[in-house]
């Protein structure tokens, strides 16, 4: 992927991701934050394309999509999922979504079925990122609050 094109996608993601900040009614500076995740984790995705695995791809743009969020959520005292929500969907599979419903409606029961393994498949790797990278942060932010209660016990303050 050439420069040229990785600020295109940036742009262009960040715009999308812009129009639903306006949707959603975000105010104040989340409204140009929360589109920075969005942008981040498509440009992660792009690089990835090396893999050839559309499903390793969404699962590592998500797990920094995540971390986006945890960290903004964490600086600006505001809710993680305002800035996932918004993250996620450049990573969303809306043309895998609408050609499972296509083969379905049509009748072509193995391309809806492979095509609805897909689907499901980039799903849980969405699900998956999300939930490890939340995970972790908890794990993190409850360690790291117990061990500096225990220095402030430690110290009588």
């Amino acid at each position: 992927m050439h420069l040229v094109e990785i600020i295109r996608a940036f742009l262009f993601a960040y715009v999308a991701c812009l129009a639903f900040t306006l949707i959603y009614n975000m105010r104040g500076r989340f409204i140009l934050l929360a589109p920075l995740g969005g942008s981040i984790g498509w440009i992660i995705y792009n690089l990835l394309a090396f893999t050839g695995n559309d499903i390793l791809q969404n699962f590592i743009a998500t797990m920094v999509v995540a971390v986006y969020s945890e960290t903004m959520a964490r600086l600006y005292k505001a809710p993680a999922t305002m800035f996932l929500i918004v993250g996620l969907l450049p990573l969303v599979p809306g043309a895998g979504i609408y050609y499972t419903m296509d083969y379905a409606i049509s009748g072509n029961q193995i391309a809806f079925g492979q095509s609805l393994v897909h689907v499901l498949a980039v799903a849980g790797a969405l699900a998956l990122g999300i939930v490890l990278v939340s995970s972790l942060y908890r794990l993190c932010f409850q360690f790291w609050f117990h061990r500096k209660k225990k220095r402030l016990s430690k110290t009588g303050k």
